[in-house]
């Protein structure tokens, strides 16, 4: 009586096939260390999300959190599944640029390398299905010597076969690290190229961009070697082992292929609502995430609220999404687990009772059983790769989805970036003030040698979503030293004037041209012009396409009325955003190409601790032990601390112009007149943005804007005059 087969239990779901480092069940080992790469499972993929603003896909009327969720929730359940050409176009145009960039040297020479040891992990596997072979013959026959032998083989097959598969999986790994690292610097420099990241984000263009790059960057990266290998690996199977099993017994191959192709068609229909599903999923969580962050953010004044009850409302409706989406989620994958297990453990004994009929007629061997168990268990594994990973298939396809769709708005796809009905734009152009004339709009020719800083052109401003008319044919002039400051009352687009100089509103006509030092030739920015349909293929290329806006912001300042603190230490909130780092990636050459422009001269630390005490900051620096140190500067600095820092960083940037949103709304009249005095004396041109009287101190000119009424439209909005000492001391004595 011989030995009755010992069969294993099946691999875990989602393993592309039952181990390739085993010659039979007896010798079984885990695929996802000794086999084809393990990979992961949806809920696997789903890592810590750290989201912006939850925003609508493709949804540009959201504005406040109830019409944004009602708007979102409409247009998820609606959402259309790409078609398989879709997901192929996408998959291609988002991996493609990482093997043409400057490190596919080092990408191919790794991939070949990966390939190159999945084809050696293959061989060891083909020897040891003969090796199995041999071993249970032996095995049956009693033949303990050449039993003994057969063992001796395996232990050093072991011993020789482990490190190609461990240098297999730390070489894929390695190439994803590399990979996912200069895909991150790829799509970073064009989320901030031409302020795009602020056009997503007001526009409520796509949801959750930090995402997309932070976590769908990983598992794209990671998911399309794995998928590659399993692709490669199955092929070299098919040929190595279908020789194999159709030499043992044409019947069974037949069975093996009717098997496959049927399970595979019944997992793709019990599993057509899983890409959804994953997307969604990505999404919802992050909401729910963005909505703590939003917490730890605003905790002060949530807190002086008394606004608990409510916070916790809103974000337990934001997990209750997520979580009605996943019991959706694992009740498709339930129904299809159903499937895909008892399809794993028939193959168990479906390729031993085809042929167990030719064992008990003595035509073949024992060891046969036993290799064609292997055998059919490799092939079927390759045909069956997406009954095996259809759960992982959905997921990746859903990844591929969201860096698609990221990917054609990056590069200004008119299908995503919408259009409020007004197409023009206003002209925002930068000059070198050497230059002796440059032909505007309306005809008009600067004088060589004028120290004009600032020129604008029948200025008409609209609102960006509702094209409601804010200013109407504004014409200006802002010379060296000249000191500007606009009034109005609230809703008058104050403020919404100073976005349309910064480029962030472009909605309108008109011509805004800045007159820079060193600008060398006339660019043109039209920052609302994101439609060209040519990718960045390269570092060097984004880099280029950044250095007009890197000079504009080399000559034009802002400080908004509540300032950005950056994460990082004290020196790196004062030297941005005019001075930082760089950051080499391994897949980068280390040798950075020099800037087509010059920085301004980095301070040292004594002209860092003496803006300090000009701002009136000095005791900073021992309240938080010196420049180096870190901490969440937003929450320990009060907001007139940070209004006097902001100021600092202005003064060590010495910008031509700046333009201040009510930057000193926070700090009493004595630091007022301080700080103003300070940039005065600095000789930067400025304008400002303020209610109170007490500016009419600081500037010599004043440009009101009145509401503008459309019903009543009798022309522009707005007046300028000039403002001398006596009309500042009226207004500053009326303020009292």
């Amino acid at each position: 009586m011989h030995p009755s087969i010992l069969v294993s239990a099946p691999p875990l779901l989602l393993l592309p096939a039952p181990s390739r480092f085993s010659s039979g069940p007896f010798f079984a080992c885990p695929s996802s260390s000794l086999g084809v790469s393990k990979i992961s499972s949806p809920l696997a993929m789903r890592r810590r999300r750290t989201a912006v603003p939850p925003t609508v896909i493709r949804s540009p009327a959201a504005v406040g959190e109830s019409s944004s969720t009602a708007a979102g929730e409409d247009q998820d359940e609606n959402r259309v599944l790409p078609d398989l050409g879709t997901l192929l176009r996408r998959f291609w145009k988002v991996a493609a640029p990482y093997w043409s960039s400057e490190d596919k040297v080092q990408a191919r020479l790794r991939l070949a390398a990966v390939f190159a040891l999945t084809l050696g992990t293959t061989g060891i596997s083909v020897g040891f299905n003969f090796l199995g072979r041999d071993f249970y013959n032996a095995l049956a026959n009693k033949d303990q010597e050449q039993f003994t032998k057969q063992l001796l083989y395996y232990l050093g097959g072991f011993a020789g076969g482990i490190p190609f598969f461990v240098l297999r999986d730390y070489a894929r790994e390695t190439l994803s690290l590399r990979w996912r690292s200069w895909m991150t610097g790829y799509y970073m420099k064009r989320y901030f190229r031409n302020q795009m990241f602020y056009k997503i984000q007001s526009q409520s263009i796509i949801d959750n961009p930090d995402q997309r790059i932070v976590d769908d960057l990983n598992s794209f990266t990671g998911t399309a070697l794995s998928f590659s290998l399993t692709l490669f690996n199955a092929a070299v199977d098919l040929i190595s082992f279908s020789n194999i099993l159709y030499g043992i017994y044409p019947p069974l191959f037949v069975v093996l292929l009717v098997y496959s192709l049927g399970g595979t068609a019944i997992s793709v229909f019990l599993g057509k609502d899983l890409v959804t599903l994953n997307f969604l999923q990505e999404k919802k969580e992050a909401d729910f995430r963005y909505g703590l962050v939003r917490v730890r953010e605003n905790a002060e004044s949530i807190a002086f609220y008394a606004g608990e009850e409510n916070e916790v409302q809103l974000l337990l409706e934001r997990f209750r999404r997520a979580f009605e989406n996943l019991s959706q989620l694992l009740i498709s994958s339930r129904n299809l687990e159903f499937f895909t297990s008892g399809y794993r453990y028939l193959i168990q004994i479906l390729p031993a009772a085809v042929v167990a009929p030719m064992y008990f007629l003595g035509k073949v061997e024992f060891g046969v059983i036993n290799q064609s168990v292997s055998a059919f268990n490799h092939i079927l594994g390759d045909f069956s790769i997406i009954v095996y990973q259809f759960q992982a298939i959905s997921a990746f396809s859903a990844v591929i989805d969201r860096l698609g769709e990221f990917d054609d708005i990056l590069d200004g796809s008119k299908s995503y970036i919408p259009e409020y009905g007004n197409t023009e734009k206003i002209n925002i152009q930068f000059q070198d003030e050497k230059i002796p004339t440059f032909m505007g709009s309306n005809g008009s020719v600067p004088k060589a040698g004028c120290h004009k800083l600032l020129e604008i052109q029948n200025l008409t401003l609209q609102t960006p979503r509702s094209g409601n008319v804010l200013i109407t044919d504004l014409s200006l002039d802002i010379n060296d030293q000249d000191r500007l400051l606009v009034m109005g009352p609230s809703g008058s687009g104050k403020t919404s004037f100073l976005r349309a100089l910064a480029g962030l509103w472009t909605t309108g006509t008109g011509n805004i041209t800045f007159y820079m030092k060193d600008a060398g030739q006339v660019q043109t920015y039209i920052s609302a012009d994101t439609n060209s349909s040519k990718p960045i293929n390269s570092l060097k290329k984004d880099e280029e396409l950044e250095s007009s806006e890197n000079r504009r912001a080399r000559c034009v300042f802002f400080l908004p009325q509540r300032p950005y603190m950056v994460l990082g230490t004290l020196r790196q909130q004062l030297l941005y955003p005019t001075w930082s780092e760089d950051i080499i990636f391994p897949s980068e050459n280390s040798q950075k190409m020099a800037d087509e422009y010059s920085k301004p001269k980095k301070p040292t630390v004594d002209d860092l601790i003496h803006v300090l005490e000009v701002v009136r900051l000095g005791d900073i620096l021992s309240r938080f032990n010196g420049l180096d140190s870190i901490y969440e500067w937003s929450s320990v600095l009060s907001l007139g601390e940070q209004q006097r820092l902001a100021f600092a960083r202005l003064l060590l940037s010495k910008p031509n112009l700046v333009l201040l949103d009510e930057s000193t709304s926070a700090l009493d009249d004595t630091n007022e007149v301080h700080l103003y005095r300070q940039i005065e004396a600095a000789g930067i041109t400025y304008i400002s943005i303020g209610h109170r009287k007490t500016l009419y101190n600081y500037h010599n000119k004043v440009l009101h804007i009145s509401n503008f009424n459309s019903r009543n439209n009798t022309g522009r909005n707005w007046h300028l005059e000039s403002i001398n000492p006596t009309t500042a001391i009226e207004e500053a004595n009326s303020a009292f």
